[in-house]
């Protein structure tokens, strides 16, 4: 299928040539959190028609957003995950996140709802948080489920075309080493993610319970 674009020499248009599609970026979304299966795109995007995630996907492939890999045996599956440009839509995703949060008011009977998809507008204030700290792996753990954050990942490669980084920014489930863990409410997420809450005030409020290496090492008695 030919590609779709506004005709016009202008570096937003560029851009929403190949990503102003509706899904496009949603896809990205869950593809900042690694390799993921067809089955579980689909899972993770209700309401999207497997024709059209399978179209998607094509369009995204074909601009180099994203490649298709086959996993060795015995999984002998596909999996997509995203090119370094389709990684650098980050920051792209996280001002539409900050933008879009205070649109998060009210839960509307029909919104579903995953954990993960708190992970990039709280990347930045628990980032802040964190700074200059000991803490780079974080799991977040709501009643909807638990992902983790990656703080400072090395950097990804600089060519355009180059192999996928191999640390991610966030991922759904828990870390296998996380540094601390945080177990909120999604209200309380919700006010971290709109900026109307700072970790530091959800933590003194009891909001948000955190525990982890240190605080395990904090309460070990010290030898005699």
């Amino acid at each position: 299928m030919p590609r779709r674009s506004y005709d016009q020499y202008c570096a937003v248009a560029r851009a929403l040539d190949a990503v102003g599609d509706r899904w496009t970026l949603l896809i990205v979304r869950e593809l900042l959190g690694g390799s993921r299966r067809y089955t579980d795109l689909h899972a993770d995007l209700p309401g999207v028609s497997t024709d059209m995630l399978a179209s998607r996907l094509k369009d995204m492939e074909r601009d180099k957003l994203l490649t298709r890999r086959r996993l060795a045996p015995p999984a002998a599956a596909s999996v997509y995950e995203l090119t370094p440009r389709g990684r650098a839509l980050l920051p792209a995703l996280t001002a539409l996140a900050d933008w879009g949060a205070p649109a998060l008011t009210e839960r509307r009977p029909t919104d579903a709802v995953r954990a993960h998809w708190f992970a990039v507008p709280l990347m930045a204030r628990l980032a802040r948080h964190f700074a200059g700290g000991p803490v780079r792996v974080v799991d977040v753990v709501l009643d909807e489920g638990t992902f983790h954050l990656v703080l400072d990942p090395p950097e990804a490669p600089a060519a355009p075309d180059g192999p996928t980084a191999p640390a991610v920014r966030y991922a759904d489930g828990p870390a296998p080493r996380p540094d601390a863990v945080l177990r909120m409410d999604t209200a309380t997420c919700t006010a971290l993610a709109e900026d109307r809450l700072t970790l530091a005030e959800a933590l003194a409020a009891g909001r948000v319970v955190r525990s982890g290496p240190e605080e395990r090492a904090a309460t070990r008695p010290v030898p005699g």
